[in-house]
């Protein structure tokens, strides 16, 4: 089981977050260990700033795939992956399981 930190992530995607991985623990606030994976709603955050606060972490940003200058933002800060907010609905357990393999 991934502890995956949700950053900016909005109640409706947390909901299907957790439908489509269950297996994994979602939290919105620092925990007292590093999170296994940051999942960031690139619209609705700082690429940068997230990427500076988890330089050791994978992060996987999404936003509205007509949002190409948030996904060209997230590229450019450094993020693990990048996907279109209807990809990450559709495959979020795939997504994750790439991510951080290791807690499968």
């Amino acid at each position: 089981m991934a502890t995956i930190l949700l950053v900016g992530v909005d109640l409706f995607v947390r909901g299907k977050l957790e439908a489509t991985a269950p297996a994994h623990h979602f939290i919105t606030t620092d925990n007292i260990d590093p999170p296994d994976l940051v999942i960031a709603d690139i619209a609705r955050i700082d690429p940068e700033e997230v990427a500076d606060a988890y330089p050791d972490v994978p992060i996987l940003g999404y936003t509205n795939h007509t949002d190409t200058a948030g996904l060209r933002a997230g590229h450019a800060a450094g993020f693990d992956q990048v996907v279109a907010k209807s990809a990450l609905a559709e495959r979020a357990s795939e997504l994750i399981q790439e991510l951080v393999p290791s807690v499968g």
